[in-house]
């Protein structure tokens, strides 16, 4: 029994990929049949890329916000997790 080979493609090859989807209009299975690659693959590529690039389309004062907002959820976890704790504590103590 032999092992298949994974085959590696370069980022570069990967954009390019992409490209044939979201820019020239062929589907997704059609690029991916001319490509000689999986359609599988292809969709991982495209959500990868589409995500980097929304990631990047965030403004200064966006990265700012969600950076507090993350700040405060981390915050308002920790004080549920207190209170939480607090409410078993006093309840075991009231019986």
């Amino acid at each position: 029994m032999s092992k298949r080979k994974r085959r590696s493609y370069t980022e570069e090859f990967k954009a390019e990929a992409v490209k044939l989807v979201t820019e020239q209009g062929y589907s997704l299975a059609a690029a991916a049949q001319n490509l000689g690659v999986s359609a599988n693959s292809l969709w991982a590529w495209k959500r990868k890329i589409t995500a980097t690039e929304e990631g990047e389309s965030m403004t200064e004062d966006e990265r700012l916000e969600l950076g507090s907002l993350r700040e405060e959820v981390r915050r308002l976890r920790m004080e549920r997790d207190i209170l939480k704790k607090a409410t078993a504590f006093f309840a075991n103590e009231k019986n």
